[in-house]
C-alpha cells in the first residue's frame, strides 16, 4: 500500500545519526544521501522492499511533527525492540508514551516501544506476540 515514508528534520545530521542507530538494530544499512534537485539534504534507508527517508523540508520552513501521527516499525523480537529503543535514546531520541513493554488488549498481545526522533516525530517499535 505504501511506497515510502518521509519525515522532515531540522538538524539533518543529528537525524541521520539517530536513524542510522535504530535502523542498524533492524539490519538496515546507513542512510544513503541522494541529491535533491532543489538542494535539500535527504537520506534514504532501503530495507526489505521498504523505503524510509529523512529530509530537510523542500519549502525551507522548519520541520514539524504531526500531532497524533505515529510511524510504526515491525520488529522481530522483544530483545531487538529493547535494543532499538536504547539505540534511539543514546543517539538523540527521547522516550515517550509508556515505557517499552508488553501490552494486552482485547485478546491481542504486543510489545511496544515509543520514541521521538530529534525533530519530534513519534515512532513505535512493534512486536506481534500473538
Amino acid at each position: 500500500m505504501f511506497s515510502h515514508i518521509m519525515v522532515g528534520a531540522n538538524d539533518i545530521e543529528a537525524s541521520k545519526k539517530f536513524y542510522d542507530s535504530i535502523f542498524e538494530v533492524l539490519g538496515c544499512k546507513s542512510g544513503r544521501f541522494i541529491p535533491n534537485l532543489t538542494g535539500q539534504t535527504r537520506y534514504f534507508y532501503f530495507h526489505e522492499n521498504m523505503t524510509f527517508c529523512v529530509t530537510e523540508p523542500i519549502n525551507n520552513e522548519p520541520a514539524s511533527h504531526g500531532n497524533g501521527t505515529t510511524i510504526g516499525f515491525k520488529i522481530k523480537t522483544i530483545e531487538l525492540g529493547d535494543r532499538w529503543h536504547a539505540a534511539g535514546i543514546k543517539n538523540g531520541g527521547t522516550s515517550c508514551e509508556d515505557p517499552p513493554g508488553i501490552r494486552e488488549r482485547e485478546g491481542f498481545k504486543m510489545y511496544l516501544a515509543y520514541l521521538k526522533d530529534p525533530s519530534g516525530n513519534k515512532l513505535c517499535g512493534f512486536v506481534n506476540l500473538n
